[in-house]
């Protein structure tokens, strides 16, 4: 599949799991009233299950075996985790941005981030070599 076809495939399955994300987001904080950092990740740990599936099975088709390719998806969901913590309270807390714009934001800049790690080592076919 093309470079850039597959990346535009991994930024619109990428949606699902946006949205799940973004649900339970707006769900913790509006009706739970937790806090936007709570919301922000538990959205992103059921965003991150739902990209799993779509990735997996739509995406990369891929061949690796989950034991394989889960814990490698959840070690670069976890820098994910971090670097969204990490822009959530800078976005929010030191610059005053609505919670909602904060984690658009950070879902765009995490967009490449995700693609390029879970391309080159989550779902690389096993044919390529083990990283």
């Amino acid at each position: 599949m093309l470079l850039s076809r597959q990346f535009l495939l991994f930024a619109c399955v990428g949606a699902g799991g946006t949205l799940a994300h973004y649900a339970v987001l707006i769900g913790l904080v509006e009706v739970a009233r937790l806090s936007p950092m709570a919301g922000a990740a538990a959205g992103f740990v059921v965003g991150g299950l739902v990209n799993y599936v779509l990735n997996r099975t739509v995406v990369f088709r891929s061949d690796r075996s989950h034991t394989e390719a889960l814990p490698r998806f959840f070690a670069i969901a976890a820098t994910g985790l971090v670097w969204t913590m990490l822009l959530m309270a800078a976005m929010t807390d030191g610059l005053g941005l609505p919670y909602l714009l904060a984690q658009a934001m950070t879902t765009g800049l995490l967009l490449v981030w995700h693609y390029l790690l879970n391309r080159i080592w989550t779902f690389r076919p096993a044919e390529q070599g083990a990283a």
